[in-house]
C-alpha cells in the first residue's frame, strides 16, 4: 500500500515551471445574459426553457410556474420570438453574441496594451458559452483568480444576482475553486457614463444637431422587486441624471422610460412605447432613443426599440424617430471597461505583458 505522503504527492497538482511565467493566472469572465444559437423555433424553446425557469426571472412558486411555462408558454412563444429574433440576425450570428465576444477580444487588448497578463473570456448566464464550461476551460488553463464581470451597469436581483448564483453553482460541484472576485455596478463610473456621453454627441454630430427630447430606455423589473429592495430602479435614475448631467440637457430635454414589460404583474413606470405614443400625440416631432442599460445592441433594443417602438410614434404623428446604438465595441466603451476591470483586479498577481505575445485583435 503506497504510504499518505506518496497519496498526497500523487494528488496534488504539479509545480509550475519557469515557462509558467508567461501564462496568465489571474482571468477576467465578462458575463452577458445571453442568446438562442439560431433565429428557430426550436433554438428560442431551449433558450427560453432555461431563461424563465429562472427563479430570479420569475419569482412565482415553481410548482405553479413550471406547468405554465412548459405546457404553454413555450408551445405558443419560440415561433413569435423567432421571427423576432429573425428580423435583427447578424451575419455573423446573434447581435448579442456578437457584440459580447468582440468586446472580450477587445478588452483582452487594452489590457495586454496596458502591461497586465490577463486572460479574458465571455459566457452567457443563458445559452452558450455557459458560464460553468468558461470557468472549467479557465482554470484547466491555469487561472486560479478570477473577476467575474457581468455586462449590466446597473444592479438587479434579476441580472447581476443571477450570474453570481450560476457562479456559485459552478463552486458547489467543484472541489478546487479559483479565488473570485464580483463586480456587482457601475452604473455611476465616470467612465461608464463618459462613454454613453460620447455615443450621444457622435450621434448629434451625424445628425446635425439633438432632437426635441432624449429619451433613455432602461429594461425593466416588477415594481414588487424594487419594493423588496432591489436597487435597479435607483441606479437607473442615477445613470440617467449624470448622463443628462454630462450632456448639459436640462430635465425637460430628456425622459426616463422602462421597457420589456412581461406578464400582467405591474413593472415600472413609465413603460417606453406608451410613452413614446403618448410624446407624438402631445406634439414631440423629434426623438433620440437610447437604451443605457443595455452594453451591446440585442433584440430589446434593435427589434423592440429601433422597430416596434419606432413604428407605434411615428404612427401616432411623430415625424422623426432616430436610435442611438448601443456601445458595443466603441473605443471609450471598451476603455471604461478596461478601467473598472483594472480597478478590481487591483492586488491580484497580473505580472507584465511584456514576456507575452501580443494579442492576435486589434482595436
Amino acid at each position: 500500500m503506497p504510504s499518505m505522503t506518496a497519496v498526497t504527492a500523487a494528488a496534488a497538482p504539479a509545480a509550475r515551471s519557469p515557462s509558467d511565467r508567461t501564462v496568465p493566472r489571474t482571468a477576467i469572465l465578462l458575463c452577458n445574459l445571453g442568446t438562442p444559437e439560431a433565429p428557430t423555433a426550436p433554438a428560442l424553446r431551449r433558450y427560453l426553457g432555461q431563461f424563465l425557469a429562472d427563479p430570479r426571472i420569475v419569482e412565482i412558486p415553481r410548482v405553479a410556474w413550471l406547468p405554465i411555462l412548459h405546457g404553454i408558454i413555450l408551445r405558443i412563444r419560440p415561433a413569435k420570438s423567432a421571427a423576432k429574433y429573425a428580423s435583427i440576425w447578424m451575419a455573423e450570428g446573434s447581435p448579442l453574441a456578437v457584440w459580447t465576444e468582440r468586446q472580450a477580444t477587445l478588452l483582452r487588448g487594452w489590457l495586454g496594451e496596458a502591461g497586465l497578463r490577463v486572460q479574458v473570456r465571455h459566457a452567457m448566464r443563458y445559452g452558450q458559452p455557459a458560464i460553468a464550461a468558461q470557468l472549467k476551460a479557465l482554470q484547466a488553463e491555469g487561472v486560479d483568480r478570477v473577476l467575474v464581470l457581468p455586462l449590466y451597469p446597473q444592479y438587479s436581483g434579476t441580472t447581476t444576482a443571477s450570474v453570481s448564483d450560476d457562479v456559485c453553482a459552478y463552486a458547489l460541484r467543484t472541489r478546487r475553486l479559483p479565488e473570485l472576485r464580483f463586480v456587482n455596478s457601475y452604473h455611476d463610473h465616470p467612465d461608464y457614463i463618459g462613454a454613453l456621453a460620447q455615443s450621444v454627441r457622435a450621434h448629434w454630430q451625424r445628425e446635425g444637431g439633438p432632437a426635441e427630447q432624449l429619451v433613455m430606455s432602461f429594461h425593466g423589473i416588477p415594481e414588487r422587486a424594487v419594493r423588496l429592495g432591489d436597487p435597479y430602479q435607483q441606479e437607473c435614475l442615477a445613470t440617467a441624471a449624470l448622463l443628462a448631467q454630462a450632456l448639459g440637457l436640462a430635465p425637460e430635454r430628456y425622459r426616463v422610460t422602462f421597457q420589456s414589460r412581461f406578464g400582467k404583474a405591474k413593472w415600472l413606470e413609465p413603460y417606453t412605447e406608451p410613452t413614446l405614443i403618448e410624446m407624438a400625440k402631445g406634439g414631440t416631432r423629434s426623438v433620440d432613443v437610447m437604451c443605457p442599460g443595455f452594453t451591446s445592441d440585442c433584440l430589446e433594443t434593435l427589434e423592440e426599440i429601433n422597430q416596434e417602438a419606432r413604428e407605434a410614434f411615428l404612427h401616432a404623428g411623430g415625424q422623426e424617430f432616430r436610435y442611438i446604438p448601443c456601445l458595443n465595441a466603441d473605443t471609450a466603451w471598451i476603455t471604461a471597461l478596461s478601467r473598472i476591470a483594472q480597478q478590481h483586479l487591483a492586488g491580484w498577481e497580473t505580472g507584465t505583458a511584456a514576456d507575452t505575445p501580443a494579442p492576435s485583435s486589434s482595436r
